[in-house]
């Protein structure tokens, strides 16, 4: 278990250290994993850049993704469960919609700038507090890979062993020191796993 978001951090910086990667480009995935990024920035010499992707809840249990959209305001989703809670696409895509607005709210909000992060010929570097089902994560790689980066690295302190085997095959490596089976939810792996706010995140950013 974890003390909190920088003890988890300061774990994955040993690891990325090791590698010895060039050009690296750490993108955070907000809040929470600006908050990893932050010892991983400090140990790596490296700006902290912010990938802005949103989960969408299930209509029922909104803690439950059900897909996830990128930073250009395209989605993914899984089609099974979408056609078993009965959603029809005008209302999915209101759901898309109303995420997309929260994406760019941030993106301008901890950036400055509705611009999506440059990765073109650099060591890509996703970092977020843990995965869950991994809609998240896999609509950030889907976003990154139209960006053309010469490799894709998943920096996450915690996810349940299925899912990092699954996106171990859509990047160039996974980078998980905790994979627990089974898997409940990433906040049982931190003594602290308070919600990060935006003024947290202003300040690792330098923005306040």
């Amino acid at each position: 278990m974890f003390k909190d978001r920088i003890e988890a951090g300061k774990l994955l910086a040993e690891r990325l250290v090791a590698l010895k990667l060039d050009n690296p480009c750490l993108l955070a995935v907000p809040r929470g994993g600006i908050v990893i990024a932050h010892p991983i920035a400090q140990m790596l010499h490296s700006e902290i850049y912010v990938l802005v992707t949103r989960k969408i809840g299930h209509p029922v249990n909104p803690e439950v993704a059900i897909g996830a959209v990128m930073p250009d305001g395209s989605a993914v989703w899984d089609s099974q469960v979408m056609a078993g809670i009965g959603i029809s696409k005008y209302e999915f895509e209101k759901m898309i919609a109303e995420e997309y607005k929260e994406v760019q709210r941030r993106q301008i909000l901890y950036t400055g700038s509705a611009q999506a992060p440059n990765v073109k010929n650099k060591t890509a570097i996703v970092i977020d507090d843990g995965i869950a089902t991994g809609y998240t994560i896999r609509a950030a790689i889907k976003w990154l890979k139209q960006g053309q980066p010469c490799k894709i690295i998943i920096a996450i302190p915690v996810a349940p062993p299925d899912i990092v085997k699954e996106l171990a095959r859509e990047v160039d490596e996974v980078i998980c020191p905790v994979q627990p089976d089974p898997f409940w939810a990433v906040g049982m792996h931190y003594e602290d796993f308070s919600q990060t706010t935006d003024q947290e995140v202003a300040d690792i950013l330098g923005l306040s």
